[in-house]
C-alpha cells in the first residue's frame, strides 16, 4: 500500500533511469570540473600589477593626447528614480537601502563598506538625477562629477576597479548633455581629459579581468570609448571580436548565464542591450554571435522568475525588482517562451496551474564567484505568494554572513552531517574536482517527474544525494523522496526554508506542519522517514536586510550508507 508521501503511480508505469526512451524524458549530466587555474593565475599576475598603478610615477603613464571634443554620445536606455534623484540634489547618495552623505564620499570616509563605494563611484545614480530633470539635478550633476574629478586623480582598489572604471566610463558618456550642458569650457576640458586617461588604464586593467560579467561590462565601455574618443576607432574592430566571444562563451546554448545566478542572467542581458542599441544608433554592423546571445538569453530571464516577478534565490541572485526585469526584458524585444528545462544551465522550471517550481539540477559554477553549495534545492511560490525559498545572499562586507549564504544548509535541499556539499571559501574559490550531476525530467497528463542526484559527499563521506520531485497538474500536490546510497553512518537534515510572510505551525500529531500564506490559503506537510521540526531560519531577499522566518527541518541518520525520507506537500481546501 502507498504511503501518503509516496510518489504517485506514474512511477509504476515509467522507470524513470538512464534507459528512458520517450520524447518527454530529458536527461542530462553536468559537470563543473571547469579549470580556475587560470583565473588564478590572472589574479596574481593582477595583484602585481596593482603595485605598479599604486606607485607615485603611473598616473604619468596615462597621459595623451586630450580630446577637444566627443565624437559621438550614447542614448540612454533605462529609467532612473526621480525620488532617488531628490535626495541626490538635497546631498544624500541612497545606495542598497543606506544613505550616506556627499561629504562622507568628497572626505573618502574609509568606513564605508567597500560595495557602497562602488556603487558610489559606477555613477548609475546619474539616471536619477536625468529622471528628476530639473535644473537643481543639473547642478547637482555637475557638482558631484566636478568634485570626482578634482579628488580621484589617482589609482584606487575601489574606483579605478575595471568594472567600476567601465560603469562610470559609460554613465558619464551616456549623461554628458545633461549634466554639463552650460558646464565652462575649464570643465568641458577635465571632464574630457579624466574620462581618457580612465579609458587608457581600462585598457590595460581591463585584461585582468575574469570571464564574467565585468568582462561584458568592460568591454562594453571600451566600445563606447572607441567611438566616443576622438581618434580611438582604430580599437572598436578588436574590441567588437571580443563581444562576440564574451557572449558565446558566457550565454550557454540554453540561454543561461555561466554563473547561473538570475542577477547575472540579467545583467548580462542589460550590457549586451545597451551594445546593440549603441551599434545600431551609430550605423554600425551588430555581431550576429551577439544578436543571438541577446535572443537566447532573453526567456531564461523569465525562466529564473517567481509569480511575484522577482527572482528565485540561486547563486547569489536576488529578487530585484520585477518593474525593472519587465523593462529589461521589452528592450531585448524577444517574446520566446522560457524553456522548462535548461539543460546547460542546469535548472528545471515547472509551472502547474499558479504553482512554479524552479530546482537546481546542476553543478555550482567555477567561474562565478558567487556560486553557492546548493545542488539539488528548490524554490516554490503560488501566484504572488512564494512558499519554499532558499536563504539568498548578503551583500556587504561581512565575510561571516557572505560565507554563511553560501552553505549548503542556506538552502532547502539535504544536508550531510552539516557538511556543505560543495566547497567554498572565503576567496569565493572552490574545488576544481570534477562533480557529477545529473537530472532527469518526465512530463505526463500534465504531471512532471523530476529526477536530480549529485555526489558532492562522496569524497567526504561515501555517498550520493538523490531527490525525486513530482507535481500534479492542478499544482496542489508536491511530493519528493530524497535518498542516500553509499557508505557509512551520518546524520542528515533536509531543510525547507520558508518566505518570512508564511506561518508555520507543527500539528500535534508530530509528523504534520501546517503553513499558512498571506492570502489565508493553507498548504501541509508530512513526512516519512525523519523526524519533522521547525527551526529558526534568515531570509535575504534584497541582499542587505536579514529577515527572520522559520524552517522546516527534518532529521534523520542513514545507516550503512543508506536512508530514505519521503514528504509532501498538498493544498489545503478552501474555506
Amino acid at each position: 500500500m502507498n504511503t501518503p508521501t509516496d510518489l504517485q503511480t506514474k512511477n509504476d508505469l515509467v522507470s524513470l533511469d538512464k534507459n528512458t526512451h520517450s520524447d518527454q524524458a530529458n536527461w542530462k549530466i553536468n559537470f563543473s570540473g571547469w579549470p580556475i587555474v587560470k583565473e588564478i593565475a590572472w589574479e596574481g599576475v593582477y595583484w602585481l600589477a596593482r603595485l605598479w598603478f599604486r606607485g607615485l610615477f603611473y598616473g604619468r603613464t596615462l597621459r595623451g593626447r586630450r580630446p577637444q571634443k566627443l565624437a559621438s554620445v550614447p542614448r540612454e536606455n533605462w529609467p532612473g528614480s526621480a525620488a532617488s534623484g531628490m535626495e541626490l540634489v538635497n546631498g544624500h547618495f541612497r545606495l542598497r537601502n543606506q544613505s550616506v552623505s556627499a561629504h562622507d564620499w568628497a572626505t573618502k570616509n574609509e568606513a564605508i563598506d567597500p560595495a557602497l563605494q562602488a556603487e558610489y563611484h559606477r555613477f548609475n545614480w546619474l539616471r536619477d538625477l536625468h529622471s528628476l530633470g530639473t535644473e537643481e539635478a543639473r547642478a547637482a550633476a555637475g557638482k558631484y562629477l566636478k568634485d570626482w574629478i578634482a579628488n580621484n586623480q589617482n589609482w584606487h582598489s575601489v574606483s579605478w576597479r575595471p568594472d567600476v572604471l567601465a560603469d562610470r566610463v559609460c554613465n558619464w558618456l551616456t549623461y554628458i548633455r545633461f549634466f554639463a550642458a552650460e558646464s565652462d569650457s575649464d570643465f568641458a576640458q577635465s571632464f574630457l581629459d579624466s574620462t581618457a586617461r580612465q579609458v587608457r588604464h581600462l585598457r590595460r586593467a581591463g585584461r585582468f579581468v575574469p570571464n564574467q560579467i565585468e568582462r561584458i561590462a568592460v568591454t562594453k565601455a571600451l566600445i563606447y570609448a572607441s567611438v566616443c574618443l576622438p581618434n580611438n576607432i582604430r580599437y572598436l574592430p578588436r574590441h567588437l571580436k571580443a563581444i562576440s566571444k564574451i557572449s558565446a562563451r558566457q550565454i550557454l546554448p540554453d540561454g543561461g548565464h555561466i554563473n547561473r545566478n538570475p542577477i547575472s542572467q540579467m545583467q548580462a542581458l542589460h550590457h549586451m542591450i545597451d551594445i546593440r542599441s549603441f551599434l545600431d544608433n551609430e550605423s554600425i554592423s551588430v555581431p550576429e554571435t551577439l544578436k543571438l546571445a541577446i535572443d537566447r538569453a532573453t526567456p531564461m530571464v523569465n525562466f529564473f522568475r517567481h509569480g511575484d516577478g522577482g527572482f528565485a534565490l540561486f547563486n547569489g541572485s536576488t529578487e530585484s525588482d520585477p518593474q525593472l526585469i519587465d523593462f529589461v526584458l521589452a528592450k531585448a524585444e524577444t517574446r520566446d517562451k522560457p524553456p522548462t528545462s535548461a539543460v546547460n544551465t542546469g535548472f528545471e522550471r515547472v509551472i502547474a496551474n499558479q504553482t512554479v517550481l524552479i530546482a537546481d539540477g546542476g553543478a555550482p559554477s567555477l567561474i562565478g564567484h558567487d556560486a553557492h553549495a546548493g545542488a539539488l534545492s528548490f524554490e516554490m511560490s503560488v501566484a504572488k505568494q512564494r512558499l519554499i525559498v532558499n536563504c539568498g545572499t548578503f551583500i556587504g562586507k561581512s565575510s561571516t554572513w557572505n560565507l554563511a549564504q553560501k552553505s549548503t544548509a542556506a538552502h532547502s535541499t539535504l544536508v550531510v552531517e552539516d557538511r556543505n556539499s560543495f566547497e567554498i571559501n572565503s576567496y569565493k574559490l572552490r574545488s576544481a574536482r570534477k562533480t557529477g550531476v545529473t537530472t532527469g525530467r518526465l512530463e505526463a497528463d500534465g504531471n512532471t517527474w523530476i529526477e536530480m542526484s549529485h555526489d558532492g559527499y562522496m569524497a567526504s563521506y561515501g555517498v550520493t544525494h538523490k531527490r525525486r520531485l513530482y507535481i500534479n497538474s492542478p499544482g496542489t500536490n508536491i511530493r519528493g523522496e530524497d535518498t542516500l546510497t553509499g557508505s557509512g553512518d551520518h546524520k542528515f537534515s533536509i531543510r525547507f526554508h520558508l518566505h518570512p510572510l508564511v506561518k508555520a505551525s507543527l500539528l500535534q500529531d508530530g509528523g504534520s506542519i501546517l503553513l499558512r500564506l498571506p492570502n489565508k490559503s493553507g498548504w501541509r506537510m508530512r513526512c516519512s522517514g525523519g523526524i519533522a521540526s521547525l527551526q529558526e531560519s534568515i531570509y535575504f531577499g534584497d541582499g542587505q536586510e536579514a529577515k527572520r522566518t522559520e524552517q522546516i527541518v527534518i532529521s534523520g541518520a542513514s545507516q550503512r550508507g543508506a536512508a530514505q525520507v519521503k514528504w509532501a506537500l498538498s493544498k489545503l481546501p478552501d474555506k
